[in-house]
Order: C-alpha cells, then sequence, then structure tokens
C-alpha cells in the first residue's frame, strides 16, 4: 500500500512473534510496556499505523479493513508465521478484523471498541448537526466547528478526520463472530471511552474468549495494571 510504515522488529529467532498495535493517537512507545517484558521470550513486532507516530498518513480516509490489509502486508514482508495479535482500542478494532480473516495462534484485546458507541449529544452538537443542514444557517456551523465533536476529532488532519469517521461508524460484531482463535479481552472497570459491557458483548459473539476486568482501571488498564496483565498473558500464551 502507498504509505510509509515505521515499526520495530525484534527477532530473536522464536517461532512465535507478538504483533502489537496502539489506540488512537499514539504510537509505538504505548506498546512497549509490554513488547518489553517479553522480548526475550518471543519476537517481536510493534507498528506506528499510518497516520501516527512516525509512520505517513494514509492516502486516503482508510477504514479499519484497509488498516488490517496494511499490517497483512508488513507480516507477510516480514515473513513472519506465526502470530499472537495484541490490539489496544483503534489498535485492537484492527486486531479483531484481522483475527477474523487471516491465522492468528491467539488475540489479545485490549479495551477494544467493536461496535458505534450510541450516546445522546451535548445540545450543541445537536445544534451544529441541524446548521450543517440548513443552507441560511451554514454561518452558524462554520462558527460552531471547532467547538463541537471529541478531542480526537479535532485535533485530526482532514484524512485522519475521516479515518475517525469510518473506523467508529464500522460495526464489527459479524467480523468477531468468525473468529476461532483464543481470544483474550481485557478491560478496566471505569473505562469511559469503551464501557466494561463492550467486553462482555464481545464475549458472546468471540467463540472461544474470556473476559479480565480490573477494577478501577480505565482505558489504559493494560498500562496502569502492567505487572498483573504481564502475568496473565504469560500464563494466556504459555497454554
Amino acid at each position: 500500500m502507498d504509505v510509509d510504515v515505521n515499526y520495530k522488529f525484534l527477532d530473536i529467532g522464536e517461532k512465535i512473534t507478538l504483533v502489537l498495535l496502539h489506540g488512537w493517537g499514539q504510537n509505538i512507545e504505548m506498546m512497549e510496556p509490554i513488547a518489553s517484558r517479553f522480548q526475550n521470550k518471543y519476537n517481536t513486532l510493534i507498528i506506528d499505523l499510518p497516520g501516527f507516530g512516525k509512520s505517513s498518513e494514509p492516502p486516503f480516509a482508510w477504514g479499519v479493513y484497509e488498516y488490517t490489509t496494511l499490517v497483512k502486508e508488513l507480516i507477510d514482508e516480514l515473513k513472519i508465521q506465526n502470530v499472537i495479535l495484541i490490539g489496544h482500542s483503534f489498535g485492537g478494532r484492527i486486531a479483531l478484523v484481522y483475527a477474523s480473516e487471516y491465522s492468528v495462534k491467539k488475540l489479545v484485546c485490549l479495551a477494544s471498541p467493536y461496535c458505534k458507541e450510541i450516546t445522546k449529544l451535548p445540545l450543541k452538537n445537536r445544534i451544529y448537526k441541524r446548521a450543517k443542514k440548513i443552507k441560511c444557517l451554514s454561518w452558524l456551523a462554520k462558527i460552531m466547528q471547532n467547538k463541537v465533536g471529541s478531542t480526537d476529532y479535532k485535533n485530526a488532519s482532514e484524512i485522519m478526520r475521516g479515518v475517525l469517521v469510518k473506523t467508529v461508524n464500522t460495526d464489527l460484531s459479524d467480523y468477531a463472530k468468525k473468529i476461532t482463535s483464543p481470544t483474550l479481552l481485557i478491560w478496566g472497570s471505569m473505562d469511559e471511552a469503551v464501557p466494561v459491557k463492550r467486553a462482555y458483548e464481545l464475549e458472546k459473539l468471540i467463540k472461544d474468549s474470556g473476559v479480565i476486568v480490573y477494577e478501577g482501571a480505565t482505558h489504559y488498564a493494560y498500562l496502569e495494571r502492567i505487572n498483573e496483565v504481564v502475568l496473565v498473558l504469560e500464563n494466556f500464551f504459555s497454554h
């Protein structure tokens, strides 16, 4: 694909490679705490997903499937065969699609959304959406454009805004149903970005899956409870 990808691949000659995919607005460094704990046991590949870190933006607004194709092409180029896939949030979306389409020994989803989160829009958002549809109120829409929307959306370039919109509006339920790899779903009970109920919904969709919830942890439970998470992963990987 027409994009420059920055990645860190540590090949220690093992048969299994951990492939780690970061969340929205993040980069390789966010997955280093996990990779570094396993770099003496497994090969590790961490990717700056296109549009983040040192990787270039995609040439157009990609959806989850294009990102999945990019990951697959890189894995093939590096001749990686036995993959354990670990994805956080946005990277978890990609991991879900990848595991449904390609061979994965095991899958770990860290606070990974899989469906559109339907919430009641604040008043200013509802006014903005209405103003956009009425020509005589276009002036109001322009004024409000930078006053609504998520921080992620406002901080993104035009292409990456398109990526975000496509991503959050894609339902991955059918992909999840196709996954046959053993899957571990790790969440924080206080996750406000992806509520913990999504973990249990995914557990019902993915045949061979289980949920671990860390009480009091947030969307970054895997970092907040890194020692506990590593112990769980070690056990999961070895069975």
